[in-house]
């Protein structure tokens, strides 16, 4: 299995905001550390000084390969990818709002093997989980203290596809919700499928919806997605072919409609291929893909019509192996984590989407996820 890396920020403002460009935000690091001193790590982020900070450990975890916050900026859960004889866990903590320090409450059985991928529902009750190594996704109650409870639904995936080293069994890589949170979709590498079902948050259910999946080209590798502001597209990324397949998304039934695949590497690469992560500008102009191939994020413009995708280049991570990354909630830095090389870059935007590497900079041991808390 692959070792995996993610971005994503949690705040209230709206993006642009002039009360966001003043907070200072803690970021959180998942990081593949065994946790005897390390695990999940925090930085502070000034974006008016444009000050990144290292802080760092505070929360003990093992391999915590993903996090996620609870809606309410409370509490922040993370996939402990161990394996045997610890086994596979979700991990819950409490953060100090004073400090940004995490105090361990409790764990649960991730439902699998090989958990790679999390999410909390918008109501706070559940966290959903997706396991590459057994290809199974599961849902696992919040309590009251935020500490995790029992599983709400369990579903393991069947079959295979055409590569048989990557694909001879399933491979959940991650879940999102809709956003409306009616359905979770389940981009599987395995399958070369994106399985959709649809979720209650009243009793963490999963069933699978009509029609229960979409497919991709056989041995493209489906691994992690991201709607469109608008909701009405989904761009998913092939991890094994480094590509990117845009659906049209139509939520009164749940259907996926792919109408492009564009490639995430320029015209006569040859190099190896390896997507990680795909994010999408908050003005809904702009897509961006990190390529661990030749260690790029690539640029993509977004036609304002049909939401295809043209071509703007790429540029270099500021490392090796990039993962995840995401764009601040005003969009205008992107934070590009590199697992290869144990540092965190930070990119501005331009207006016309393209990367200006800024001087912020961050060592931290093999991040392979990170979250952002912003402080109002």
């Amino acid at each position: 299995m692959n070792l995996r890396l993610c971005l994503v920020f949690l705040g209230g403002l709206l993006p642009g905001s002039s009360a966001m460009a003043q907070s200072e935000t803690w970021v959180y690091v998942g990081t593949y550390d065994h946790g005897e001193a390390g695990g999940v790590y925090l930085a502070r982020f000034d974006p008016a000084r444009e000050k990144l900070e290292a802080v760092g450990a505070v929360g003990v975890c093992r391999n915590p390969s993903f996090l996620a916050l609870h809606p309410n900026g409370q509490f922040l859960y993370a996939a402990s990818e161990w394996g045997e004889p610890d086994g596979d866990h979700v991990v819950a903590f409490t953060i100090d709002p004073s400090d940004g320090s995490l105090t361990r409450l409790n764990r649960q059985s991730s439902g699998g093997k090989g958990p790679c991928h999390l999410v909390v529902d918008p109501s706070g009750q559940w966290v959903l989980v997706a396991n590459y190594s057994s290809g199974a996704v599961a849902t696992l109650r919040i309590l009251e203290d935020g500490s995790l409870g029992s599983v709400g639904a369990r579903i393991q995936h069947e079959g295979g596809s055409v590569n048989p080293d990557r694909q001879a069994g399933p491979h959940a890589h991650s879940v999102n919700l809709t956003p409306d949170a009616s359905r979770a979709m389940v981009a599987d590498l395995g399958l070369d499928k994106v399985m959709v079902y649809r979720f209650d948050s009243g009793n963490g259910s999963l069933v699978p919806h009509d029609p229960p999946w979409a497919t991709v080209e056989p041995g493209a590798g489906p691994r992690h997605l991201a709607f469109s502001p608008s909701g009405g597209r989904v761009y998913l990324l092939n991890e094994m072919a480094a590509s990117l397949t845009v659906f049209r998304y139509d939520a009164p039934t749940g259907g996926l409609d792919a109408v492009q695949t564009i490639d995430m590497q320029p015209d006569g690469y040859e190099g190896a291929r390896s997507g990680a992560e795909v994010v999408a500008h908050p003005n809904g102009r702009f897509v961006y893909a990190s390529n661990r191939g030749d260690h790029s994020i690539a640029i993509f413009e977004v036609d304002s019509q049909q939401g295809t995708l043209t071509s703007l280049g790429a540029v270099a991570s500021g490392g090796r192996n990039p993962r995840n990354f995401v764009l601040d909630p005003s969009g205008r830095y992107l934070f590009a984590a590199n697992q290869g090389s144990n540092n965190l870059v930070v990119f501005r935007v331009g207006d016309d989407g393209r990367l200006t590497r800024t001087s912020m900079e961050i060592t931290v041991p093999r991040p392979v996820c990170v979250r952002f808390l912003v402080r109002n």
